[in-house]
């Protein structure tokens, strides 16, 4: 089997992360493997053994997901080139014949347990929670009878032998984790018209305004932030890095723009890519930030160094 039929995605099976790699056309005609953490899925990437992979990269309740944010930051780069949105909601999972008074030691996904926190308050509140690699794992852990119960998708249940105790768990309405498929890097696709962009940011050196003068170069180009995140970089206290995402594609010249500016600002911009929006919202292109304004406005330019600035 060659890479190239080969994605990856944070396992084991029956994570959201797999229902989430399935939703993509493509995912059928590859061979899905599920690794033990976002570094091994994404280093299968960077290694040639896999052609793309799939992993969680934000959530409405909790934000961004750290260990994926900065494993993009760092180490070979690697590129975006889709993302998935999935609606979020949990099933207690337990043993068969397990009842919700039995249930002393509960397990799932870091990421996890913001979502949840009110409902254990209510209905388990002296249950003690640990984290698991992921909410698969956790469904695993529980078969092994290491927990009691694990917060998983409902779908997990068939795979680990276990019965959906409680479903439709969620503390906040409309949860939503966000995935985006990586893969090594090579040309963006072209523009949708509803397209978004990820960059890594590095200051020069941290001064009253850095970060105002990293933002003004996306509000002087009209360009969107959709996420921004500040990340350590593991190089002391206060040493951080910058990811955002953006609205539009690399080849708006609005954007475009902004990268330039930002790459003469700060000591390194890793690009991540460009990428069509999975919501298909086209963004909102204000007055004299149109890819014709940018245009026009070079042109006059170019006019003025010939000496004729004023209409033809």
């Amino acid at each position: 089997m060659t890479s190239a039929s080969r994605y990856t995605y944070l396992g084991p099976e029956g994570t959201f992360t797999e229902a989430a790699l399935r939703t993509l056309p493509e995912a059928a005609t590859r061979s899905l493997v599920p690794m033990i953490s976002v570094p091994a899925a994404l280093d299968a990437v960077r290694g040639g053994e896999a052609a793309g992979s799939l992993v969680p990269i934000e959530n409405s309740v909790e934000g961004g997901v750290s260990a994926t944010v900065d494993e993009l930051a760092n180490g070979r780069p690697l590129m975006i080139y889709r993302e998935v949105l999935l609606p979020i909601a949990f099933a207690l999972l337990v043993r068969p014949g397990t009842s919700l008074d039995e249930v002393k030691t509960v397990t799932g996904h870091p990421v996890a347990q913001p979502q949840v926190r009110n409902w254990l308050a209510r209905h388990l509140p002296n249950a003690v929670w640990e984290s698991a690699a992921s909410n698969a794992d956790g469904a695993r852990l529980v078969r092994e009878e290491r927990f009691d119960a694990a917060f998983a998708g409902e779908f997990a249940a068939a795979t680990y032998g276990l019965t959906p105790l409680v479903t439709d768990i969620h503390d906040a309405e409309n949860a939503t984790t966000r995935f985006v498929l990586v893969g090594r890097p090579a040309r963006p696709a072209a523009p949708t018209g509803a397209d978004k962009t990820s960059v890594v940011l590095w200051l020069h050196q941290d001064h009253p305004g850095a970060l105002l003068e990293v933002l003004q170069e996306f509000a002087t180009c009209g360009v969107n932030l959709t996420r921004i995140e500040s990340r350590p970089t593991g190089k002391g206290i206060g040493q951080y890095c910058f990811s955002v995402d953006c609205e539009g594609h690399i080849g708006d010249r609005r954007v475009g723009e902004a990268l330039m500016g930002l790459r003469r600002l700060c000591s390194d911009v890793r690009f991540l890519g460009s990428y069509p929006r999975a919501d298909q919202l086209g963004p909102n292109v204000v007055a004299g930030t149109s890819d014709e304004d940018f245009l026009n406005a070079a042109d006059w330019l170019t006019r003025c160094l010939d000496g004729r600035p004023g209409p033809d």
